[in-house]
């Protein structure tokens, strides 16, 4: 790239686009979790169409990241802005359709393929036009775009399809959805450098390297716990326990709560990422954010108030923030730019394993045992990756909390 003016357009224009794709994403968000209510089917059947999404996209990771690598960032990312805006309107579909459950299941699979091709790409940009300094900042920013427009989303969608139906928040959705894949096509430059051709595109061909599964891991936990656990279980949470926010029911409360989560989530991306260029070694600020997820669950085990439960999200929000950027600027301190892309690959796969098997298990988990034991649960899982964490990059680096410089020392 051109310098650092280059470099703030091309991350401000990958913000841009996945901010409105992150709405969009958010405004299903507070309806999907209560479809049990809404279409009448069991507990397993909805965390299996919340969850679709994310094994699908277990397929298309590594082939995402491979493209990356062969073809560079701008097509796929296009492409994959695109079919998410096409899932975006399967919803609207699944409505008003016979056999919705088929319809939001073939949504849900067409959002993990695009958001697969998204991620690679977006990581890959990220870590195309940074260097050392630069990098946990650049991929909190990143990350951050996504998230900012979620909580947006999430409150619209949860009031939307309150006030004026479901119908009208899933059309929202896609309106928002494509917005996002007009702004890709208009303003996403190319910024990965060709390699050398590969034989073929395969599901298995996949980064094994410790740095990649390493943080994959630790991506696998932090998801299980956010996404599989906590939103998909927080509608039933508020339900069950009659606990709302603004005048809102349970659906409407946990838009709410998810936008505050996401919030926080979205401001400490940015804070750790810089912090960690600062200090110049992730693996500190890695730690202490790993540690605040699990402070977030013992809370949330624990709620009895909107006051503990919104202490709960901060908690939880700031520690599955503050650990994004710093876990993907170490796996690019720690990667050779010709792999990037099929380490995020790697990353994105053990993290959808993570996010998809969440659903599947919490919410059955929660009908048999109760909200508490499966939050207590949940809060050992970031005490885990963060022992795997410091494993993987002793095996690594030779140290338990390496440098920047000497990270990239040790590429090989």
């Amino acid at each position: 790239m051109g310098g650092d003016d280059d470099q703030y357009l091309v991350i401000g224009a990958v913000i841009l686009s996945t901010f409105f794709i992150g709405f969009g994403g958010g405004v299903i968000f507070p309806i999907l979790p209560n479809l049990g209510v809404i279409l009448g089917i069991s507990p397993v059947l909805v965390g299996v169409i919340l969850s679709a999404n994310r094994f699908s996209r277990l397929l298309a990771n590594a082939p995402a990241g491979i493209l990356v690598d062969r073809i560079g960032t701008r097509t796929p990312f296009v492409i994959g802005m695109f079919i998410q805006g096409g899932a975006s309107f399967g919803y609207v579909i699944a409505v008003v359709a016979p056999a919705p459950e088929a319809w939001f299941m073939l949504a849900r699979l067409l959002w993990g393929v695009g958001s697969a091709l998204v991620f690679a790409t977006a990581y890959t940009i990220a870590s195309d036009v940074s260097d050392d300094g630069s990098r946990g900042t650049s991929m909190g920013l990143i990350r951050g775009g996504v998230l900012f427009g979620a909580p947006t989303g999430m409150v619209v969608g949860g009031i939307v399809s309150e006030v004026w139906g479901t119908v009208a928040a899933f059309l929202l959705a896609t309106i928002f959805a494509f917005i996002a894949s007009f702004i890709a096509y208009a303003t996403i430059p190319e910024t990965h450098v060709e390699n050398e051709a590969r034989e073929s595109v395969k599901p298995w061909d996949v980064d094994l390297s410790v740095p990649a599964v390493t943080v994959g891991f630790i991506n696998f936990a932090v998801l299980f716990v956010y996404f599989g656990v906590l939103f998909s279980t927080l509608v039933l949470f508020l339900a069950e326990n009659e606990l709302g926010i603004l005048g809102f029911d349970a659906q409407g409360s946990s838009g709410v709560f998810m936008a505050i989560t996401v919030i926080v989530a979205g401001v400490f991306m940015f804070l750790g990422g810089y912090v960690s260029d600062l200090r110049q070694s992730r693996v500190p600020t890695l730690v202490t954010f790993l540690g605040l997820t699990f402070v977030g669950f013992v809370l949330l085990a624990y709620a009895d108030s909107i006051t503990t439960l919104t202490l709960a999200c901060i908690c939880i929000g700031a520690g599955q923030g503050g650990t994004s950027g710093p876990l993907m600027a170490l796996l690019g301190d720690l990667t050779p730019d010709a792999q990037m892309g099929r380490a995020v690959g790697t990353n994105n796969i053990l993290g959808d394993v993570g996010g998809g098997i969440g659903p599947i298990v919490s919410l059955p988990m929660v009908d048999m045992i109760g909200f508490q034991p499966v939050f207590l649960a949940s809060s050992l899982l970031p005490l885990i990756a963060a022992l795997i964490l410091l494993a993987g990059v002793y095996r690594q680096t030779g140290q338990f909390l390496p440098g920047v410089k000497i990270q990239r020392g040790s590429r090989s």
